[in-house]
């Protein structure tokens, strides 16, 4: 849809919230792949994780969240 408006990723910035497994070691292979799939350059993806201190269903090892967010450069349209 952002390029279809000949718009642009500007950069993503991307939460990952888990207790296992440790997402340190793969960061830099996530980033590679999110840079590829949205064609950007990896210094414009940036991964961090943390945990719920055992809180909730990640917290029980039930499941990992993710949130992601995302801004873009659109050109004006007058």
């Amino acid at each position: 849809m952002i390029a279809e408006r000949s718009g642009r990723i500007v950069n993503l910035d991307v939460t990952i919230i888990c207790e296992r497994p440790r997402i340190g070691p793969h960061v830099a292979a996530m980033c590679a792949n999110i840079a590829e799939i949205c064609r950007i350059s990896t210094r414009r993806v940036a991964i961090k994780a943390t945990t719920s201190e055992q809180l909730g269903f990640t917290g029980r090892e039930e499941g990992i969240v993710a949130m992601a967010s995302a801004s873009i450069e659109l050109p004006r349209m007058d």
